[in-house]
Parts: C-alpha cells; structure tokens; sequence
C-alpha cells in the first residue's frame, strides 16, 4: 500500500516482489494479495467510511496509519476474518507504524465494526433515485466520472452499468494466451492445470498459482495475455485483404503482447511483423517478448511514419494502432488505476490517439487495414477519435464491419461497424475495435 500510494507504483509490479522478499507463499500470499488488491480496489469507500467513523477527513490522518485503518476496514467489511481478529491485527500495525495512534485505531476500526458493508453504503450513499452516479459511485467504489462514462458508453443502462462496477471489483482470472505454431490451446491447457478460453482460438484460463513459473513462458510457447487483446489483435489478422500481405505494423508495441500473438501468426503465413516502441525500456521488453519470431524492433515514436527510413507510407499490409490511454478498461486488473486517472488526462490523450491513428493511416497501403484498438470505453477514446481521424485522414477510408472478425456466436457485440468487449458481459477486460479500410 505504501509503495502504491506513496511512489505511484503498481501493485501488479511490485507486489510479487514484496512477498517473496517476506518469504510469503501460498494461503498466506493469497490472503496478502487479496488484502491488497482488495482494498485498493475498495479505496474510495472505504476512505469514506473511514471519514465518517473517524470523526475527520481521511487526509488528515498520518499516511502509514491512514493504510492500516483501510486494511483493517477492508477486513472487517469484505473478508471472513472475525471482527475481533481484524481489528487485532491492524491495531498491533499501527503500534508499528505509528505507536501514538493505537487507541484511536481501536476506537476507529471498533466503529466501523457497527455495520457491514450494505449498512455503511445506506448510511452514506445518495439516494439512488436521485443520483444515481453518486449512489453507484460510493456503492461499488469508482470515481463519479468514470460511472458517468461507463454508463454513457453502455447507453445510460444503470442496470447494465452497475454489472460492470460489480464485475470490476472481483478478481480477474489470469488469462496466457499459447502462440499459434508454438503450442495448443487444449495441451497448454491441460499441462498448466487450466481450460482452454470462451473466445479467443489461443485463450488458456489459468486456474491458479504464478504464471512466472510456468515452463511454457520460459519457453516462448505462450504469454500472460487478456483474452480481450487477444480478440483484438487477431481481429487484424483475419480480416480479409485483396493483394500482398507480407509486411505488419504494431505502431504501439509495448510491452509486448500484441506484438508477439500477431508475430506468432505472421510466422506461419510468411509475414513480418515491424514492432514500433517510443520507450526504450519497453522496446527492450518487447524484443524480449518476441525473440525467435519474425518481428523487427523499433524504438522510435509511432509518428514518425513518413519521416524514418523504416517507416515509409503506403508501406504496410497490416497495421495495429493499441494506442495510450485511460485504462479504464482493465481497472480490475490495475485497481489504483481508477483513483490515479483524471477527467484531465483525456485532451493530451486523445490527441496522442488522433496522431498515432492518423500516422497509421498514412503507413497502410491502399486497400490495407487499421485496426485501432484502445483498452477504454469512454466515447471520446473511442467513437470520437476513431470518427475524428477517419474524417481528418485526408485519403479515403471505410470501417470494415468488426463484428465478423470475432468468434461466430460471440454475445452482445453491437451493431456494429466497431465492437466493445466488456467485463461483465465477455470476461475480458474492455476492449475497443475498429476496423478501417484505406481507399
């Protein structure tokens, strides 16, 4: 917790480090992480909560004591740790972390104690037949602005919104997707103890356990993959093309993903595949990620197309644009995401999009395809800016109906041209596809 907050880290990164460090395996680093995850996922309501059975605002509590109190409410509230036990421990942290705060601790945590979870949320929630975006807000525990956004993009269905809330505070499985050619969704499946995706024709669950330590990784023949991005990429790769297709782009490559499922697919149709990173240390993980495959590095800005040697317009068959963004998408896999993001960031961000989109278009043949692919749904990173730089392009350009290009039978993908993929209705994190054709 205080790497995350203190250091703007990500609890996906260095959290496995911590417990190995602290020589935590098995129940004890499932309860840890749960503990963790949980309460980062939670924070918004729980620092509510904590406001009011405190007596003051959460931020005037001293920062090392403030995380113990969430922990500890997050237990009371959330876990089957008896109230006893809860507010115990996270008293006997406290005496740690700040020694002259244990009583108020007690005092704090024996108050939350008074009610569950449902009870704090009717004690502090808007009414939700008044405000809605509030009640849902406190109640499942994201920012306002990104309910608001949620429920635009799902046309104002509160119903539908608040599945997607609830689905964004479980915990997501781990999805590896096994490279076509290397290896067999069904094998992997069976070798690591897990069942073969709903969609993706390379999607393995993983059943449990650290997918770090599994042989296949070590050994190129698969990757720790959303079944979403999977979806996605291999959408560019089957979508149907008149003439040469040989030459691939991912001009936004890190850290990797994409880039080493198309690489893979690119190996067995005799294509290459030119990987395009801005950041040096992710071009290096991308290299990393796409060793023995027949993908070329660049570590340049996707907007240079036109400008670098590498990089010549009309050039390419294929080109993926997963361009920067919100990650609002993935909030359950990145829960401090949801309290790091601001309604700011989106004007440098969609303009970054609307670049990097319009720079694709620019490196696509004609009669090539686009796929641009952003891991939000908010309207503005996705309809407007896929609208905006088509219009803007200055060549002509159609939208190549996406929906076809995903798994047949596939649910609630839309009418279409473009697709949404969601939490709570494809198990995947939010993806967003659309499918241009340069005229």
């Amino acid at each position: 917790m205080e790497a995350v907050n203190r250091d703007d880290a990500y609890a996906n990164l260095v959290l496995p480090a911590i417990l190995r460090d602290a020589g935590l395996a098995g129940r004890d680093a499932a309860f840890a992480t749960e503990l963790t995850y949980g309460t980062l996922r939670h924070l918004g309501t729980l620092d509510a909560i904590l406001t009011d059975a405190a007596g003051r605002d959460v931020a005037r509590i001293d920062p090392p004591v403030r995380d113990a109190l969430r922990l500890g409410t997050y237990q009371l509230l959330h876990t089957r740790v008896p109230a006893h036990a809860a507010v115990s421990s996270t008293v006997d942290l406290v005496r740690t972390v700040g020694p002259g705060a244990t009583g108020f601790a007690n005092a704090v945590l024996r108050e939350v104690a008074g009610r569950d979870a449902d009870g704090w949320v009717a004690k502090l929630a808007p009414p939700m037949d008044t405000d809605p975006v509030g009640h849902l807000a406190l109640a499942y525990s994201h920012p306002q602005w990104i309910v608001r956004a949620f429920a635009e993009a799902l046309g104002s269905d509160l119903g539908e919104t608040t599945r997607l809330l609830i689905e964004d505070n479980e915990r997501p499985p781990v999805h590896l997707c096994a490279r076509p050619g290397l290896a067999d969704p069904v094998e992997l499946a069976d070798e690591v103890g897990g069942a073969p995706g709903a969609f993706s024709p390379y999607a393995v669950y993983l059943g449990g356990g650290a997918p770090g330590d599994l042989p296949a990784l070590a050994e190129g023949r698969a990757h720790v993959q959303d079944e979403g991005s999977q979806l996605v990429a291999n959408a560019l790769a089957v979508a149907p093309l008149d003439g040469p297709d040989g030459r691939w782009l991912d001009l936004c490559a890190g850290p990797g993903g994409k880039s080493s499922l198309l690489g893979a697919i690119a190996a067995q149709r005799g294509a290459r595949l030119t990987a395009v990173e801005v950041s040096e240390h992710r071009a290096r993980l991308v290299a990393q990620a796409t060793r023995d495959l027949p993908v070329t590095v660049l570590n340049t800005d996707g907007r240079a197309v036109g400008d670098h040697p590498k990089l010549a317009e009309e050039h390419f068959d294929r080109v993926l644009v997963d361009a920067p963004c919100t990650g609002l998408g993935s909030l359950r896999r990145r829960p401090e995401s949801r309290w790091r993001r601001q309604p700011s960031d989106l004007p440098a961000l969609t303009r970054l999009q609307r670049e990097l989109l319009g720079a694709a278009l620019r490196a696509v043949r004609p009669g090539g395809v686009v796929a641009y692919v952003t891991c939000s749904p908010h309207t503005v990173e996705t309809h407007v800016t896929v609208t905006e730089s088509s219009r803007r392009a200055g060549v002509p350009v159609d939208f190549v109906d996406a929906r076809p290009l995903l798994p047949e039978g596939m649910p609630g993908l839309g009418g279409g041209p473009t697709v949404q993929l969601w939490p709570h209705r494809h198990g995947t994190d939010a993806m967003f596809l659309a499918v241009l054709r340069r005229g």
